[in-house]
Parts: C-alpha cells; structure tokens; sequence
C-alpha cells in the first residue's frame, strides 16, 4: 500500500478517536475502548513500517542531523509520524479518564483534548494545571 494512504488512513483514523474523546459525554466509556483500539492500529502499522524501513536507514539518534537524515527515508519518517499519533491519542484518553475520575468538566477539557491534539506535550501541561486546580479546590473543600 503506498506510504501517502497509509498516513491518510492512519490520520483519519486518529481524528475518528479525537471526536470521540472530545464529544462524547464523560459518562461513556466508549470513546475509551475505541481510542484504545484506534492507537494499538496505528501502534500495529509503527511496528510494521520499522520492520520494513529500518535497515534502510542512515543516521540515528545522536544529534539532530542525524535524526534529519533518518527521516529522509519516507516509510521511517512516515513512522515517525504515526508514533506522535498513537502516543498523543494514549495522552488523550489519560487526560479524558483523568477528567472524569476528578469531576473535571467536560467544557474545560475540551480545550486540553485539542491543545493535546495539536501540540502534544502543551496539551498535556495545560491539562496537568487544571487537572491540579482541580485537586486543590476538592482537597480546599474537603
């Protein structure tokens, strides 16, 4: 299957489980399980495009040249790619499951599902501020 298809399908695919995290209610677990499902896919394929690309890589990770020289092979930087997506949707459905466990609102996890989306780690550290918030003012009112 060409590279180009596979990084469509892999991209719609991780949107499919971003709608789900961002728009279904908190109560409903499945958003969860399907997120899941979605990120072990796009896993499966990381895993399938190293053992295919790997031995044809030059560079590596000792300097910021060598790593643009090891994602100048398309299938490695493909895989690349699909990494940031299964590990930023794996963030997500923590940051979702999170939300729920400490009663954080829906409405204020939005903007840290799309940030986390987007940005990766910002996402993720504008969720741990609230996520923090959060616990402070349950802990205040305890």
């Amino acid at each position: 299957m060409p590279l180009e298809t596979l990084f469509s399908m892999a991209g719609t695919a991780a949107l499919a489980g971003w709608l789900g995290l961002a728009l279904v209610p908190l109560r409903f677990a499945a958003p969860r399980l399907a997120a899941l499902t979605i990120a072990l896919a796009i896993g499966a394929l990381y895993t399938a495009l190293i053992g295919v690309y790997w031995a044809q890589a030059q560079g590596g990770f000792g300097s910021l040249a060598e790593v643009a020289q090891l994602f100048r092979t398309p299938g490695l930087l493909l895989a690349g790619w699909v990494h940031y997506l299964a590990f930023d949707l794996l963030v997500g459905v923590w940051e979702r499951e999170e939300a729920r466990r400490i009663g954080l609102s829906q409405l204020l996890l939005l903007p840290c599902l799309v940030l986390t989306f987007l940005f990766g780690p910002l996402g993720w550290l504008v969720f741990m501020a609230l996520r923090m918030t959060r616990l402070r003012a349950v802990a205040a009112s305890a």
